[in-house]
């Protein structure tokens, strides 16, 4: 892969079942204009979204990605996108990628606007050079998020459990974040509690525990904390989900944002508070995120 890789996905039914998709992608120039100008995704964030880490051509945890995509699209009303197909079109993005990291994106949207389908699409580039954060760290700030701890199951039109192509407030949060000096964000609800960083998981560690919020409230559950989870239980730490009161966190022995693309990035401090780093567990958790998982 040069630059970039793309192809359109013609969506087929959930239930559909055959054992080759491969009439359903076409390939596109990914330096083209390829959407229409009534197209929902660019007009309104209409859609979902999922973005996938690649290893020297394996793509990491697709099935975690796929399913998340399902969820997102169930809970925007949007066609459940048959995950044979999907996976196929994930399995032919990831043969276009350089050895090194890349991201493959997937894109799920309303479609043109009045139009008779959704629109999907797949797209694979390189991906940023993360080394340094994950070697020296990110500063965090607390951001109020606007909500309660509760608020997902009052108002569930809000989408907060959905990785939605809406993203204008999170970036909102990174620019936040960097005026007031620091690298990123954690989200608060408005009664205390901690929720997820804009764009990543966060891990919090307490002794040998291991904690990260509860995957309710709107905080969207993260593949990569999961498969970060499953290290942690196989070198014998205990891991867990609660509801983490803000004011817990500066008594954290050590604390990670973590995602599929930046992988495990320690927190050096949270508004200006320092959080002890673990170099050594920290340099672990990537060697393993860096390894190919299905």
């Amino acid at each position: 892969m040069t630059q970039r890789f793309a192809l359109i996905i013609d969506p087929v039914h959930a239930d559909e079942e055959r054992a080759d998709y491969a009439d359903s992608f076409t390939v596109v120039d990914a330096t083209a204009p390829a959407l229409s100008v009534g197209e929902l995704s660019t007009q309104r964030g209409d859609g979902v979204f999922e973005s996938i880490g690649v290893i020297n051509g394996h793509a990491q945890e697709v099935i975690a990605h796929l399913e998340r995509l399902a969820n997102s699209a169930h809970l925007c009303d949007l066609p459940v996108p048959h995950q044979e197909q999907w996976r196929q079109a994930v399995a032919v993005a990831a043969a276009e990628c350089s050895p090194g990291e890349a991201v493959i994106k997937l894109i799920l949207s309303r479609g043109v606007e009045h139009g008779p389908t959704p629109t999907a699409w797949v797209t694979a580039a390189p991906a940023s050079d993360f080394s340094r954060v994950r070697g020296e760290g990110v500063r965090v700030v607390t951001l109020d998020r606007g909500y309660d701890l509760d608020v997902a199951e009052r108002a569930p039109w809000l989408l907060l459990g959905a990785k939605t192509l809406s993203y204008a407030v999170n970036m909102a949060a990174l620019r936040e974040a960097r005026r007031r000096g620091a690298d990123d964000a954690i989200f608060l609800s408005t009664d205390g509690f901690v929720l997820e960083a804009p764009t990543a998981s966060l891990i919090l560690r307490f002794g040998d525990r291991f904690v990260t919020p509860a995957p309710a409230g709107g905080i969207l559950h993260g593949t990569t904390q999961l498969s970060v989870y499953e290290y942690l239980s196989g070198r014998g730490f205990e891991t867990g989900y609660d509801r983490i009161p803000a004011t817990d966190l500066p008594s954290a022995d050590a604390a990670w944002l973590v995602s599929s693309l930046r992988l495990a990035a320690p927190i050096t401090a949270i508004d200006a508070h320092p959080i002890p780093t673990v170099p050594a567990l920290t340099s672990d958790l990537n060697h393993y995120l860096l390894s190919p998982r299905d």
